[in-house]
């Protein structure tokens, strides 16, 4: 390939903006106007940045992209429908948007759509070349791992800081902080006024009690998202790049990630994430090249396990009623009921609260998103919008799928791993519409449809995570 060293070069630039995006992006697009700009420096290192800026950061290495595969004329490497079919749904979406309730959040949602299109096209074209994963996935990497500190940190030192401290100075009439820092409590809610006296935001404390973390991410669940599309990917990374190390460092390295990725995902309190981490282990195990029995007897006690946690760890949740899960059942619903009404165009993309506001029950909980990507795409652009989405998707999983369930390739099936538990989690959240959660996993979605794997890789038996 002409001038590697510069196709090198962008992976490690696209795998470090990605790990941007993770770090600072983390929000949903629809919640733009409610984020603040950086004023300090403090803000600019610990405050999540508007989602825009991510557009913006995003269209100077999409046109040095475009630059590479004009360049080195790269045919498309796959099946015509798996470049047709996510450009028809992009394309419908500017159709449905002149069709929108709300323009603001449309025009949000349509960058962030651009962006998943961008990484995927650039993943399959470019990315997948030369094992070129050993250049983007480093950046990526090392925030996912801060990511995973940061959820570590909030579990055992800042929640339950945060909540004494609340506490105290409830008690102590606030006067333990000064008038500006009180203020800008007020501002952000975590102080409120209850029939004329200041105290500390009841749904705050209960967050820091509860602690459940969601490391630099808008909510927990959206941690557990990331740990499902990354974790596989950072272990096999791990293990791969420290064979040159002395054994005790290597293996200290290997366990602290697996560490941190398993108590940020436990902490994360993501039942459905749960589930899907226990089918994802269970399908990397039935890869493994041992004995039959073994290998069935080991899933077996990882399933009876897990599910056992899981029972265990949500007991009170489903005594109580499954209150989150019932809710979801109702935004379901209601995107049932929107698609059917607007068929064609549907509310316009990322307008689901609009609708959702008119037809909601009384005592329903507002949301702003369906948590559920693909109902979202029918609620908001129509029929044409979510068949659009949801055949290319499985279409891309599905050859993914074929081209490397025998392939000796572990990172690639590692990755492809992720995939697929991110987009079944798709089924239940809103990971979609974030650009730190969908953004890299449209990228490595492209990888994967781009990779050519031959015969010795297909026939390679797998055996470890090395």
């Amino acid at each position: 390939m002409k001038n590697i060293s510069a196709t090198k070069l962008y992976a490690l630039a696209f795998g470090i903006f990605l790990g941007l995006c993770l770090w600072k992006f983390g929000n949903p697009v629809i919640l733009d106007h409610k984020i603040h700009p950086p004023a300090t420096a403090a803000d600019w290192l610990t405050a999540p940045w508007p989602t825009h800026w991510a557009n913006w950061l995003l269209l100077p290495l999409a046109g040095w992209g475009a630059l590479l595969v004009f360049r080195d004329k790269t045919p498309w490497p796959q099946s015509k429908w798996l470049w047709r079919l996510p450009l028809a749904w992009l394309g419908w979406q500017f159709i449905s948007a002149t069709q929108t309730v709300d323009t603001d959040l449309t025009h949000a949602t349509l960058g962030q759509f651009a962006g998943c299109v961008a990484g995927y096209f650039l993943g399959a074209l470019i990315f997948a070349r030369e094992q070129l994963w050993r250049w983007l996935l480093p950046g990526l990497l090392a925030v996912f791992v801060f990511c995973l500190v940061r959820g570590v940190d909030q579990r055992v030192f800042e929640f339950p800081q945060n909540y004494q401290a609340l506490v105290e100075s409830e008690r102590a009439g606030w006067t333990n902080y000064p008038p500006e820092a009180v203020a800008e409590m007020k501002r952000d809610h975590i102080i409120i006024s209850t029939n004329g006296a200041d105290v500390a935001n009841p749904v705050i404390l209960d967050k820091f009690k509860k602690g459940r973390v969601a490391g630099t991410l808008v909510y927990p669940n959206a941690l557990a998202g990331i740990i499902l599309l990354l974790w596989p990917a950072a272990l096999v990374f791990t293990s791969g790049g420290t064979k040159a190390m002395k054994p005790m460092i290597r293996h200290a390295a290997i366990a602290l990630v697996f560490f941190l990725g398993g108590a940020a995902f436990y902490w994360s309190g993501s039942k459905l994430g749960w589930l899907i981490g226990l089918a994802a282990a269970g399908m990397l195990l039935l890869r493994l090249d041992w004995p039959k029995r073994l290998k069935w007897a080991t899933v077996a006690v990882v399933l009876v396990g897990g599910l056992s946690i899981f029972a265990l760890r949500f007991h009170a949740y489903f005594a109580g009623g499954a209150t989150s899960a019932g809710a979801r059942l109702d935004y379901d619903r209601a995107a049932v009921h929107t698609t059917a009404a607007k068929p064609i165009f549907g509310t316009g993309p990322g307008t689901f609260q609009h609708p959702y506001a008119q037809i909601k029950p009384p005592e329903a909980e507002m949301a702003r998103l369906t948590h559920n990507d693909y109902l979202e795409q029918f609620s908001d652009s129509g029929m044409a919008g979510g068949l659009a989405y949801g055949a290319w998707i499985l279409l891309a999983l599905t050859a993914a799928v074929k081209k490397l369930w025998r392939s000796g390739k572990t990172v690639y099936f590692a990755i492809l791993t992720g995939l697929l538990g991110w987009f079944a989690q798709g089924l239940g959240e809103f990971g979609l519409y974030i650009p730190a959660l969908a953004w890299p996993a449209f990228t490595l979605l492209g990888l994967l449809t781009g990779l050519k794997i031959n015969e010795f890789d297909k026939k390679k038996p797998v055996d470890s995570i090395t």
